[in-house]
């Protein structure tokens, strides 16, 4: 594809990611994204988990998915095959434990002295309920790559 005219004559890469993001054309850059995306919240996860020291066994799986998530997009941004396959069915995974990572923060507040009754304190002291949301949105990105058109 050629370079698109601007004012002087030459198309600059902000240009060229607006164009794409505007036509749907963010799959790749989703991709990648999603892989750093679940690196970063996979170490945060084992470092809050740790320090609850891993009490349920259950806090083992985010850890675990995030090295999923950021292999299906590395994979992803180098083949569309694996954009349309490997890169949304982790995904999927990584939104469905998100949302059972929020129920279950949920039920530990619940736990709490107090309970819900106590819902301030128990929110700061006890497990952070959007949290879980967050690893959610990170699966929902490489969901949403899987959907969106190629970069040229």
């Amino acid at each position: 594809m050629a370079a698109r005219d601007t004012a002087d004559g030459v198309e600059h890469g902000i240009d060229r990611m607006v164009r794409n993001v505007r036509t749907g054309r963010f799959e790749r850059s989703l991709a990648a994204l999603t892989a750093v995306g679940s690196l970063v919240t996979a170490v945060e996860i084992f470092f809050e988990h740790d320090s609850a020291s891993f009490g349920n066994k259950m806090m083992y799986v985010p850890v675990a998915l995030g090295p999923v998530g950021a292999v299906a997009g590395v994979a992803g941004f180098f083949s569309e095959r694996m954009a349309k396959t490997a890169l949304p069915l982790a995904s999927a995974v990584i939104v469905a434990n998100g949302i059972q990572g929020t129920y279950l923060h949920g039920r530990g507040i619940a736990q709490k002295p107090g309970g819900w009754s106590d819902f301030r304190y128990n929110m700061e002291m006890g497990p952070p309920l959007m949290a879980p949301l967050l690893v959610t949105m990170v699966g929902g990105m490489g969901l949403l790559a899987a959907v969106l058109r190629r970069e040229q």
